[in-house]
C-alpha cells in the first residue's frame, strides 16, 4: 500500500467515526425526522456556502450537471430521512447496524449499473459483514418498522455512492458537495412547505440545544464527513467506501451507550460480530490490493 493509500484510508475512517456520530446525535435532537433532515441540510449548505463564499471558491457547472449532481443530493436527502426515521422508531443501534447493509448492497448494485460480472470475493466479504451485524444486534420483532426504515436507507446510501463515483468522477469535492447540498435542501424545503401549506405538517422551531447539536450535525457530520468521503471516491472503490461503513455500527452503539445510555450489552456476541466485521474490511483491503499489484505487473 502506497503512503498515498494510506492516506486515503485514513480519511475513510475518519469519515467513518463521524458517521458514528450521527446517529447519536439524531437520538439527542428532539425533532421531528423530517425537520431534523431538513434543518441539517439548510444548516450545512448555508455553511458551506459562507465558507466558499469568504475563500471566493464558489463552484461554477453548466446547469444540466448541476441538476445531476443535485439528484444525488435527493437522493441523500432521502437517505438521511429514512436513517433518522430509523432511529427515532427504533434506537441508535438498529439505525446504524441497518445503515452498514450498505455494503451488501452496494456489492450487488455495483456490477449491475457498471455492466461488469459479480466480484465473488466482494460478496463473500459482504457476506461476512452481514453476519457479524447479524450477530451485534439481535433483532426486535418491536422494532421491525425501524428495521425496514433503516434498510431502505442502507439501500439509498450504496445508490448515491455508487452514482457519486460515476457523476463526481471529473469534479472537485467541494462542487460535488456544494450541488449535492442544494439540491437536498431544495426538494426538502419543497417537501415542507407542500406539508405546512396543506395542515399536514406545522413548523417546528429548534431549542437551543437543538441548535448546537444540529450545527455539530451539520457541519462536522455533514460538510467534512461527505468532503472526506467524496474525495476518497476518486481513489478507492465504491465498495471499499461502502464496506468500510461496517465500521460504523461499532462506533454507533459504543457512542450511544456512553451518551445515550441506551445500555447495549456487549456480550460474546457482540465481540464475535465485531471480530467478523473487522475481517470482512481486512479481507477486502488485501483483495484491493492484490488487484492494484496485479494491473501493475
Amino acid at each position: 500500500m502506497t503512503d498515498n493509500q494510506r492516506k486515503e484510508y485514513i480519511k475513510l475512517h475518519i469519515s467513518v467515526l463521524l458517521a458514528g456520530l450521527t446517529g447519536v446525535l439524531g437520538k439527542l435532537i428532539t425533532l421531528d425526522a423530517f425537520y431534523l433532515v431538513w434543518y441539517r441540510l439548510s444548516f450545512a449548505f448555508i455553511l458551506f456556502f459562507i465558507m466558499l463564499f469568504v475563500l471566493k471558491k464558489l463552484p461554477s457547472e453548466k446547469f444540466l450537471e448541476i441538476l445531476k449532481i443535485g439528484g444525488l443530493g435527493v437522493l441523500l436527502g432521502l437517505h438521511f430521512l429514512f436513517f433518522f426515521a430509523s432511529i427515532k422508531f427504533a434506537n441508535v443501534a438498529i439505525g446504524v447496524v441497518c445503515y452498514s447493509l450498505e455494503g451488501f448492497f452496494t456489492a450487488i448494485f455495483e456490477p449491475l449499473i457498471f455492466k461488469k460480472p459479480f466480484c465473488r470475493e466482494n460478496l463473500l466479504c459482504s457476506i461476512i459483514a452481514v453476519a457479524g451485524i447479524g450477530l451485534i444486534f439481535h433483532i426486535d420483532t418491536h422494532f421491525r418498522f425501524g428495521i425496514i426504515l433503516g434498510i431502505i436507507s442502507a439501500v439509498l446510501i450504496a445508490l448515491y455512492t455508487i452514482l457519486n463515483k460515476v457523476i463526481g468522477s471529473d469534479k472537485s469535492s467541494k462542487t460535488m458537495l456544494f450541488y449535492e447540498l442544494l439540491g437536498g435542501t431544495l426538494f426538502l424545503s419543497v417537501l415542507v412547505s407542500a406539508g405546512i401549506i396543506s395542515g399536514v405538517t406545522v413548523l417546528e422551531i429548534p431549542s437551543l440545544m437543538n441548535f448546537v447539536y444540529l450545527f455539530i450535525l451539520a457541519f462536522f457530520c455533514t460538510i467534512v464527513l461527505y468532503i472526506l468521503q467524496i474525495h476518497v471516491l476518486r481513489t478507492l472503490s465504491a465498495f471499499t467506501v461502502s464496506l468500510y461503513g461496517n465500521f460504523e455500527p461499532i462506533y454507533g452503539i459504543l457512542l450511544a451507550i456512553i451518551f445515550l445510555g441506551e445500555g447495549q450489552q456487549l456480550n460474546i456476541s457482540f465481540y464475535i460480530g465485531m471480530i467478523l466485521i473487522l475481517l470482512s474490511v481486512f479481507l477486502q483491503s488485501m483483495v484491493s490490493a492484490d488487484k492494484a499489484v496485479e494491473k501493475t505487473t
